[in-house]
């Protein structure tokens, strides 16, 4: 019973509370709570820069659309505005690209996993992604050297493409895109 109590004294931030924030400070709103997201540590950021400089130079290639990297906000609801990784916007959805924020789901979210945000990259952001729309999703992970690529059937993640340690991770949504694992990792 005084769980019930505390739980419904427990404020529920919206997007308005966390707009009040200071520029560059380390949050997401995350299921209405706000999320301390620390900096992330120098080898996440190189795979980050490795897996964008691939993904851009295919984009920009075949002009495609925006690629864009953290820290970005992309508002998705009132409780849930998130600075993925890198995203992906093709020509046909640049007018979610706000003044401010992304205003609903990019095409592409990739996050690289870090101890500060794996369990929601895996399981809540990640079903967030899924029901607001986001056509594909991929989880770069540092530790087990591996990444998979989900594609969106139906409002449902399921896997595309997946590789460990060595191969080649491919695009659903971009055709002919992909990574070599050795160049990431």
């Amino acid at each position: 019973m005084a769980t019930a109590a505390l739980e419904k004294t427990k404020k529920q931030y919206t997007y308005e509370d966390y707009e009040k924030l200071p520029e560059g400070a380390p949050y997401q709103l995350i299921g209405g709570e706000l999320i301390m997201t620390p900096s992330p540590v120098p080898y996440h950021q190189i795979i980050s820069r490795r897996i964008e400089f691939e993904l851009l130079k295919f984009v920009e290639d075949r002009k495609l659309g925006e690629v864009i990297d953290a820290p970005m906000d992309v508002y998705l609801s009132e409780t849930e505005t998130y600075q993925p990784d890198i995203i992906f916007i093709s020509n046909e959805r640049m007018n979610i690209i706000g003044e401010k924020k992304i205003e609903a789901a990019p095409d592409l979210v990739i996050e690289i996993l870090s101890e500060s945000t794996a369990y929601y990259d895996l399981r809540h952001k990640k079903r967030i992604y899924e029901s607001s729309g986001v056509k594909e999703y991929w989880i770069a992970d540092p530790m087990e050297k591996s990444i998979e690529v989900y594609e969106n059937v139906n409002g449902e993640f399921k896997i595309y493409s997946q590789a460990m340690e060595k191969g080649r991770v491919n695009s659903k949504l971009l055709e002919g895109f992909g990574v070599e694992l050795e160049k990431v990792f």
